[in-house]
C-alpha cells in the first residue's frame, strides 16, 4: 500500500492525460452526506468485506476517509486480497479541506 498526499492527490485529478484512479471512500454515510470528494464511491468499511467484488483490480485505488486511519486499514485489507495499486490517502478528507479545497464542509 502506497501513501499519497492531499497535494499529490490534485495534481492526479488534474492531470487529463493519467488514467485517473477510483476514489473509494469508507466513512459513514452521515460523513459522506457532509463533505466529500467529487467522483468518490462511498462503500462504509464494514461493508467492504461483503462489497469487495464491486471494486475494479486492474484499477489504482485510493482510498479515504475523515484522517487517514480507517482509510489505512481498508488499503491493506485490499492489499491483502489482490488489489496492487491501493493508496491510502494522508490526512483524509480533513487534509484535503485544509491544504486543497478551502471551501469544503469540515467536521
Amino acid at each position: 500500500m502506497r501513501q499519497i498526499s492531499v497535494r499529490s492527490l490534485a495534481e492526479w485529478l488534474a492531470d487529463a492525460g493519467r488514467d485517473q484512479p477510483a476514489l473509494l471512500d469508507v466513512r459513514e454515510p452521515w460523513e459522506f452526506e457532509l463533505c466529500h470528494l467529487a467522483g468518490a464511491k462511498p462503500l462504509p468499511m464494514h461493508l467492504v468485506p461483503a462489497r469487495i467484488d464491486e471494486l475494479d483490480r486492474e484499477r489504482e485505488i485510493v482510498v479515504i476517509c475523515h484522517h487517514g486511519g480507517r482509510s489505512m486499514q481498508v488499503a491493506l485489507f485490499l492489499e491483502r486480497n489482490g488489489f496492487s495499486a491501493v493508496h491510502n490517502l494522508q490526512g483524509g478528507v480533513e487534509a484535503w479541506a485544509q491544504e486543497v479545497d478551502p471551501t469544503m464542509r469540515r467536521y
